[in-house]
């Protein structure tokens, strides 16, 4: 597959050429023909993918910005993912000030969010899906995992307004991460019932701890225009370190390259001509994945939530892989098409279009399924908590303000001297101004396992495991990457050098100017725990208390971290 100048700006989603220089009018009003020039996709080729990922629950539609923090380090410095703002605008040539500028960066976000309105929702994802499908009736509809988590009504449902949605989205082939919050049982409930018929449910990595069997399907064969194809699931390889081990104590996962390279070969012995991956590993895996195992076209990839407007070509043995993220919150969808002649792929188009909901009608069936598994829960999701005077958001290596609040609560309530929050990368943004509501809430920690926690460590405890953490983000082998962002830290301040070897990325810690001390002890709050049998009061009613008192909150200060040793990294806002 070669890879010209020409086809670059062609793949490069939602690109001037396709329609994407709207005016902030027709974004505010929705002017008719608007959604048409921008979601016009000419057909191509004869094999068609549309792939979201880890949408979290989201079925309405909602703000979300983009990082301003994405730091690579080792080979992925200046790569793909890990290039935000401006940088990311130059490389890929968006123009600043626009709608794909606000849809790919966290430029300008507060204005521009005011400005082009929401972005997502099922609904509205579902007419988008028809209408690429009028053009192209054989693709294939892709979900990359993390969809039955992050939403109040997903975890009091026990993921089923997830279920039926992606059923009645027409969703054909999935692979999982969070999914396995709900336990083993659940997820086989599901799969064995729910999905039975409808939607393979593929994961080539996940195993039976004792003898070595598949959880799971590895991959499923399908035929488009004549053409085999084969899709293999690649669940997150860390479920059992990232989250509690014992919701799948039976199960081994891995990333287990030897494994895959198994089932792609086999997969073209059957007579496969195209190979494609949905993967929940994460950018910087499978880029390295890429370059391991031959004989894949794309890896569809998920994650790490970075909405990507070009795939990363990645040289192999066997030839190349294109390896895409498509972001997350329900933000976009992705469409692959390949042109497949004599039994191999000759050339592709890939665009990552944006779900602008001001420009694409809901589908009515889809609305009323979501209203359907919100009504008995309305009034408590709308209950208004408080009134934010600014922006809080979460996507970043480091705190955002969401996570801040979340801290500040957690010190509050349970008289911590510093707090612990996980560094996941969910979580819905809000504007000045707008209503803190239980949903709102919720959309930031609506987890299985939500008991908060109050314990005493020492500086020396306190430091081993910011460094354990911060190895997971900045090893700079992508292998030994095993979870999501910074640990979010309330009270204590700290310095971060993410260059630096294990065991000494993390130092001047100080705690109201003071510095800490190794052999004394701290109070320390935290929630979300791995550990089986934690208990403790549930983190959302711990930030409702919180917010109920403030009633307004002020502009969150945001404890970040001084970054040491990246002056001039283009996954850094200057």
């Amino acid at each position: 597959m070669s890879f010209s100048r020409r086809e670059f700006m062609q793949v490069l989603a939602v690109a001037s050429a396709s329609g994407m220089a709207l005016s902030h009018q027709d974004l505010l009003a929705a002017t008719p023909g608007a959604g048409e020039r921008l979601y016009d996709l000419p057909k191509f080729g004869n094999v068609s993918f549309m792939h979201f990922t880890d949408c979290h629950a989201q079925l309405l539609p909602i703000h979300f910005r983009e990082p301003s923090v994405n730091l690579g380090v080792g080979d992925a410095v200046g790569r793909p993912p890990h290039i935000v703002g401006e940088q990311l605008l130059k490389f890929y040539g968006i123009k600043p000030n626009t709608a794909q500028a606000h849809a790919f960066s966290y430029l300008n976000f507060e204005q521009a969010a005011k400005t082009y309105g929401k972005v997502g929702g099922f609904a509205h994802l579902a007419t988008l899906v028809k209408q690429i499908q009028t053009s192209r009736p054989h693709a294939l509809l892709l979900d990359g995992g993390d969809t039955w988590q992050g939403s109040a009504t997903s975890l009091w449902t026990r993921a089923q307004d997830m279920v039926d949605a992606c059923k009645l989205l027409g969703v054909q082939i999935m692979t999982p991460h969070w999914e396995f919050t709900y336990g083993a049982d659940r997820v086989k409930e599901i799969v064995e019932k729910d999905f039975k018929g409808q939607i393979d449910f593929l994961a080539q990595n996940v195993t039976t701890s004792d003898f070595g069997d598949q959880v799971f399907a590895p991959y499923v064969m399908k035929e488009q225009n004549g053409v085999k194809i084969a899709v293999i699931g690649q669940a997150f390889p860390y479920t059992p370190i990232a989250n509690p081990r014992h919701f799948v104590p039976d199960w081994s996962f891995g990333i287990q390259d030897e494994n895959m390279q198994k089932q792609v070969d086999e997969v073209r012995a059957k007579g496969a001509q195209v190979v494609v991956v949905l993967s929940h590993n994460g950018m910087d895996v499978d880029i390295k994945m890429a370059s391991r195992v031959r004989g894949i076209d794309a890896i569809l990839g998920g994650h790490t939530h970075d909405g990507m407007p070009a795939p990363v070509i990645v040289k192999n043995g066997g030839g190349q892989t294109l390896v895409t993220n498509a972001g997350s919150n329900g933000k976009f969808l992705a469409v692959l098409d390949f042109d497949v002649r004599g039994g191999r792929v000759q050339d592709f188009r890939y665009k990552l279009m944006p779900v602008f909901a001001n420009l694409i009608k809901a589908d009515p069936a889809m609305q009323a399924l979501i209203d359907q598994h919100r009504a008995p829960y309305k009034a408590k999701l709308e209950e208004k908590l408080a009134v934010s005077e600014g922006a809080l958001y979460r996507r970043g290596n480091f705190n955002g303000s969401w996570d801040q609040l979340i801290l500040d609560a957690l010190m509050d309530v349970r008289g911590a001297d510093m707090a612990f929050s996980p560094g996941v990368r969910w979580g819905t943004s809000l504007l000045p101004g707008d209503t803190i509501t239980y949903e709102a809430m919720m959309d930031q920690m609506a987890v299985t396992y939500p008991a908060t926690t109050l314990n005493e460590f020492t500086g020396a405890q306190i430091k081993e495991i910011m460094e354990d953490v911060c190895d997971n983000i900045f090893n700079p082998d992508p292998y030994f990457q095993q979870g999501g962002d910074m640990v979010r830290v309330g009270g204590m301040t700290y310095s971060c050098s993410p260059k630096a070897p294990m065991g000494q990325r993390i130092h001047n810690m100080r705690l109201k100017g003071q510095p800490i001390e190794a052999d004394k002890k701290y109070k320390v709050a935290g929630w979300a725990s791995v550990q089986e049998g934690v208990q403790g009061t549930p983190i959302w009613d711990v930030v409702s208390t919180y917010l109920r008192e403030q009633k307004v909150v002020k502009q969150v200060k945001v404890n970040a971290p001084q970054i040491v040793g990246m002056q001039g990294n283009p996954g850094m806002a200057a």
